[in-house]
C-alpha cells in the first residue's frame, strides 16, 4: 500500500522548502492536501513526482515547487477572497483555502468543474465554490477578489479579469516566453495593475489566454 503521507512529506522538505518557500501556512497545506486525491485516478502514483502531471484536455497540475511559489508569493491572509482561474481537479484551490478565507474556483472544462466540486467535498473542504465558466470572463458576481492565481500559462491577460481584481489585490500568472515560462506577481495600483518577475516556471498556455484567440462557433 502506497504510503501517501510519507509522499507529501518528502515532496515538502525537498521540493517546496528549498525553493525558498517558508509561510508556514502554505507548508502546513502542502503537508496536509492529499495531492493525489486531485489527479486522475491512473496518476496517483505519480501526484508527488516534482514535475508537471498532464491530467487531460491538455492540461498540467502544476509542479509542487510551481504552487508553492504561487502561494507564497500571493502572501494569502485569512481574510482573503481568493479566485483560481483554470482550476483543474481542484489542487491548489484545495491548498489556497487552508490559507484564504475561501476560494472561487472557475474552469471551462465541464468534467473539472463538476470532479473539483466533488473531490473538495469527498476532502472536507467546503470554503471552495466551483463554477462552469469561460476563463477570460471570470466570476464577477463573486467579486472583487483580493488574490487571483492561474492554473496554466498566460501570453495575455484580459481586463475582463483584471477588473475584478480589488484595488490593492495580488495576482501571481506564468507567463510564456519563447521556449520558457517566468511567473510575474501583479499588483492593482490606481486601477491597473503593475507586473514584476517573481520566479522562472513552465506551464503550458491555456487556450484562451493566447495572443491568438482559438475559432469559436
Amino acid at each position: 500500500m502506497t504510503d501517501f503521507a510519507q509522499r507529501r512529506t518528502m515532496m515538502v522538505d525537498t521540493q517546496v522548502r528549498p525553493n525558498d518557500v517558508t509561510s508556514y501556512p502554505v507548508i502546513e497545506a502542502m503537508l496536509n492536501i492529499p495531492r493525489e486525491a486531485f489527479v486522475p485516478e491512473t496518476m496517483r502514483d505519480v501526484a508527488y513526482v516534482g514535475e508537471n502531471i498532464a491530467i487531460g484536455h491538455g492540461r498540467e497540475l502544476l509542479a509542487p515547487r510551481t504552487i508553492g511559489l504561487i502561494l507564497e508569493t500571493l502572501e494569502l491572509k485569512n481574510s482573503d477572497l481568493v479566485l483560481d482561474v483554470g482550476c483543474g481537479y481542484g489542487y491548489a484551490s484545495a491548498c489556497a483555502a487552508r490559507v484564504a478565507e475561501a476560494v472561487v474556483a472557475i474552469d471551462d472544462i465541464p468534467d473539472f468543474a463538476t470532479e473539483a466540486q466533488q473531490r473538495l467535498t469527498d476532502q472536507g473542504i467546503f470554503n471552495v465554490a466551483v463554477a462552469q465558466a469561460r476563463l477570460t470572463e471570470g466570476w464577477p458576481g463573486q467579486g472583487p477578489y483580493d488574490a487571483m492565481m492561474i492554473g496554466g500559462a498566460i501570453e495575455v491577460f484580459p481586463d475582463s479579469v483584471a477588473d475584478q481584481l480589488r484595488e490593492g489585490g495580488r495576482i501571481v500568472a506564468i507567463f510564456k516566453e519563447s521556449n520558457l515560462g517566468t511567473a510575474r506577481i501583479g499588483r492593482k495600483i490606481d486601477g491597473r495593475i503593475n507586473w514584476r518577475l517573481a520566479f522562472n516556471a513552465f506551464a503550458p498556455v491555456l487556450p484562451e489566454f493566447s495572443h491568438v484567440p482559438g475559432f469559436a462557433l
